[in-house]
């Protein structure tokens, strides 16, 4: 099952947590209206009312930053699409390495965290490189800051992995040793609800 899909463990939101957040992501919603052209409210509000597991998911998007926003439909299952769409990259989500394995591969100086340990216990997927394209293609994102991106296994196995940022008016994708982080690195997250 993908992780997208999994329950999370019975951590649910009171009702309380749920209509504030139903308001901050509606608000949201209707002033950005290019990220979802041709979506209404009121069916998104249906499918998040109907999976009140991810709402806990959502709001930790939120809380660690990430101002989610829908960014599409997916034809095939007619889930909703949220991306974390802030215009830097999260702040309750920097200064982490890539995963795991670059964590306990450090010596010295470890993070307190990873990206990918972080995005699992969120609930949320980090984006692929296509998908921070198609986020940049809805705003300018990271222009001061960088994000780790899923990183294909190819270039894990061999000890990198790849983040992405915006500058010059062009989106760029950098490499750096998985097990690097910086004040100004964090990751972005999607969700399908």
């Amino acid at each position: 099952m993908p992780k997208n899909n999994k329950i999370n463990n019975g951590k649910e939101l009171s009702m309380e947590q749920r209509e504030e957040l139903l308001r901050v992501l509606q608000v949201r919603f209707e002033k950005n209206m290019d990220r979802h052209k041709g979506l209404e409210w009121a069916n998104v509000q249906e499918r998040l009312l109907a999976s009140t597991n991810k709402l806990w998911s959502l709001n930790e998007m939120e809380r660690t930053g990430g101002e989610p926003d829908v960014v599409g439909m997916d034809n095939g299952t007619g889930e909703f699409i949220f991306n974390d769409c802030s215009a830097e990259s999260p702040k309750g989500r920097r200064s982490v390495c890539y995963d795991r394995e670059a964590l306990e591969s450090r010596k010295k100086h470890k993070p307190e965290n990873n990206a990918v340990d972080m995005a699992d216990a969120m609930g949320i997927e980090l984006l692929t490189e296509k998908e921070y394209r198609q986020l940049q293609g809805l705003g300018n994102f990271d222009a001061k800051t960088s994000s780790w991106v899923k990183t294909p296994d190819n270039i894990r196995k061999l000890g990198g992995a790849i983040f992405c940022d915006y500058r010059y008016d062009t989106v760029f994708v950098y490499h750096n040793g998985a097990d690097s982080y910086y004040a100004a690195r964090g990751f972005r997250g999607s969700l399908k609800i």
